[in-house]
């Protein structure tokens, strides 16, 4: 029997923290009409479909920190937090389909990217709200620690009211250095 595993990253626009990536193996059993791509759910959608999923799957997330992402780039750090993730899960998948259009450096797998997978492929639209709602949670997290930024609302996004808030209070310890408009 054929293991699929689905992953998807978030966080590669923001400014702030790390990239998520989530990788999920889901049950036979799970509904699949509701998993769509996690960008076009609400908020309370992606949370209950999100705990749904992790009831009903194998599941693993992994991260690439604001400084790694410095470090090697955003597009590598997504990589490698989707190498963390599939590494993670407790079963080893026979085959992998990742969003997009690069894959990870991973021996011993097969592996397929796709472009939009998450709006097309319900096992890796489930990786995309894991990983949506885990990020989203830290960063609401992060927020509650470093008020003024409004993170709670903008989730390290590049909008009007944080780039005012990085002119008034300045870049923090948890934004992302090489990324423009920090880095002028």
């Amino acid at each position: 029997m054929k293991i699929i595993a689905g992953v998807d990253e978030v966080g590669r626009g923001s400014l702030i923290g790390p990239v998520y990536a989530a990788a999920v193996i889901l049950n036979k059993t799970i509904n699949l009409k509701y998993l769509k791509d996690s960008k076009k759910l609400t908020k309370e959608k992606r949370e209950f479909l999100s705990n749904y999923i992790k009831k009903n799957s194998i599941w693993a997330i992994g991260k690439a920190s604001n400084k790694e992402i410095d470090k090697i780039n955003i597009l590598q750090a997504s990589l490698l937090a989707m190498k963390r993730a599939i590494n993670k899960l407790k079963k080893k998948p026979s085959y992998i389909l990742i969003d997009g259009n690069k894959l990870p450096d991973l021996k011993n797998f097969k592996m397929k990217a796709i472009v939009k997978g998450d709006q097309k492929i319900p096992v890796i639209s489930a990786a995309s709200i894991i990983a949506k709602v885990s990020r989203d949670k830290f960063i609401t997290s992060l927020a509650k620690k470093n008020s003024g930024y409004y993170w709670h609302l903008n989730f390290g996004y590049g909008t009007k009211q944080h780039l005012g808030a990085i002119k008034k209070l300045g870049v923090s310890k948890h934004h992302r250095k090489t990324f423009a408009p920090i880095r002028k």
